[in-house]
């Protein structure tokens, strides 16, 4: 079983509860949605990489979004707030800098037949 100071190391860790927060009684009143918007899918929709919590988990699922260069697709993964402002698109997507995506492509090389 976790300890108290544990407990609170954790919650603060996880970005459950705030700094200044540093009682247990905080931690018995913590909901579903405290919960909830610490979710990868959330907290991309809330730094403006995605249009919707919808766009946000298909982004992540379509392998878009890493976490401190580590790939992520699992929409339900509790972010840290150390890790949280590491949160950007992948180097390999198009979203990033990686290669075009495939519609980009074939124009590309339709307008180089062209010429």
């Amino acid at each position: 079983m976790l300890e108290g100071s544990a407990i609170m190391r954790r919650c603060h860790d996880l970005g459950f509860l705030e700094a200044s927060k540093d009682k247990l009684d905080y931690v018995l009143s913590l909901t579903v949605p405290d919960i909830l918007e610490r979710r990868l899918q959330t907290v991309v929709f809330k730094v403006g990489l995605a249009k919707s919590v919808h766009h946000a988990r298909v982004l992540i699922q379509q392998r878009h979004i890493a976490v401190a260069k580590q790939i992520v697709t699992i929409p339900s993964f509790i972010v840290r707030t150390a890790s949280e402002r590491h949160i950007g698109f992948a180097d390999a997507s198009p979203f990033g800098a990686g290669r075009l995506g495939r519609v980009k492509r074939v124009k590309r090389n339709a307008q180089k037949k062209k010429s």
